[in-house]
């Protein structure tokens, strides 16, 4: 029988999904252009009606087997109802240096007027210089045509990495990229504010240290892995590490370094969980992943070892013998391409039940062989932003694997 949890909360990568929170590729990714997809970090020019065709499917796989669907628009347009969670946002898409005072007025005064609908529209998909009738002062009337006076946040497509849930605490992010870190002041407020999740507790906020969502497995009940490299620092890892062990929410931090590459921007383009006991993981680095432990000491964060190999690591701190590894690809050239091609970025949505994208065949084939249902979706749109079926998806509800769990 399965136990179904009552509140919001997450322990580990593989129970039962119950509830995700999405985000469907809207008119922000139409903002993109061959000038600015670099700034944005987009890899390509996505086809956005293909792009959405994509995401339904992967939205129906989810609702196929059960999982609730949150869209993360809907969310915000329905926070921005409330007075506190407008002003919020208005005033961080307001916080650009560029705009100068008088832009700055008008903005406030052009977004203010906005209905929650439109805000929301607005907060994401940014506003152009040509949008803007009102518009004028210096900064204004020096920017070029082509400008945003709000960028566009196309990357809200990779919701995972603006908030984790870490048991019934939410950790919102700290996001590196100049190009992203808008996003978290939307997360915040739907967070803070949405009658949905209000009254939440937190672990974890946009002020502190870099840390995105990506860098960030729940390993098992009380072990955390978080990468440190492109995205996440290595003193993001120890804030996280010390909020999280100092709140009771896992005794062991696994600080795992990875390479600071576009290929390998999160932890979880190198591998991620699809059994209690398994992960799929790029081969060109399994023998060189180490991990540290942190664990909580008296009232203090400690360091337990030596870096040792992260496999060794993690099975140690899970209290299993040793992790299954499932390789990406059968050759180091396809390993190398389906691992850009996101092969290790997985969504698992129950033990052996994993979402992964269609054109990772090898990988894919590989899972099988070793016991794991494949929900092939479709992703050539999708993955122009470096990111798959995990990197969009934010967990807000999954079984405890402490219980049992459905089949």
């Amino acid at each position: 029988m399965t136990t179904v949890p009552t509140v919001d909360a997450a322990d580990s990568e593989v129970g039962r999904l119950r509830t995700v929170m999405l985000h469907r590729p809207g008119p922000e990714l139409k903002r993109l252009t061959p000038r600015n997809n670099d700034k944005l970090l987009f890899d390509g020019i996505p086809w956005v009606g293909r792009a959405q065709d994509e995401h339904d499917a992967f939205a129906g796989t989810l609702r196929d087997h059960g999982v609730e669907v949150l869209y993360l628009a809907d969310l915000l347009a329905q926070t921005l109802a409330g007075e506190a969670a407008r002003h919020d946002c208005v005033e961080a898409a307001l916080a650009d240096p560029r705009h100068g005072d008088t832009l700055r007025g008008v903005l406030r005064s052009h977004l203010g007027g906005l209905h929650p609908d439109d805000l929301a529209q607005v907060l994401m998909a940014g506003l152009a210089h040509d949008e803007l009738r009102s518009g004028r002062g210096l900064a204004f009337e020096l920017m070029d045509r082509h400008d945003f006076v709000i960028d566009p946040l196309p990357n809200l497509l990779f919701t995972r990495d603006s908030s984790v849930r870490i048991g019934d605490h939410v950790a919102v992010t700290s996001l590196a990229m100049a190009a992203r870190r808008r996003e978290t002041s939307l997360t915040s407020a739907i967070y803070r504010h949405h009658p949905r999740f209000a009254g939440g507790k937190t672990v974890y906020g946009p002020e502190l240290e870099n840390l995105e969502g990506g860098d960030v497995l729940l390993l098992a009940p009380g072990v955390v892995a978080v990468g440190t490299g492109e995205r996440t620092t290595p003193a993001g890892v120890e804030r996280l590490a010390r909020n999280v062990l100092g709140a009771g929410l896992a005794h062991t931090v696994l600080a795992v370094p990875i390479a600071q590459d576009r290929a390998t921007m999160h932890l979880d383009t190198v591998l991620t969980m699809v059994d209690e006991d398994a992960i799929v993981m790029y081969p060109n680095v399994a023998d060189e992943l180490t991990a540290v432990a942190l664990r909580w000491s008296g009232d203090d964060l400690v360091i337990d070892g030596e870096p040792a190999p992260f496999v060794e690591v993690a099975a140690a701190a899970m209290g299993i013998d040793a992790l299954r590894i499932v390789e990406t690809g059968l050759d180091p050239v396809t390993a190398e391409r389906e691992q850009w091609d996101d092969g290790n970025n997985t969504l698992a949505i129950g033990p052996r039940l994993a979402v992964a994208y269609e054109r990772n065949t090898e990988t894919n084939a590989r899972l099988e062989d070793a016991g794991v249902e494949v929900l092939r979706i479709p992703g050539s749109e999708l993955g122009s932003g470096r990111g798959g079926p995990r990197c969009m998806s934010c967990p807000i509800r999954r079984d405890s694997l402490a219980a049992p769990t459905a089949g």
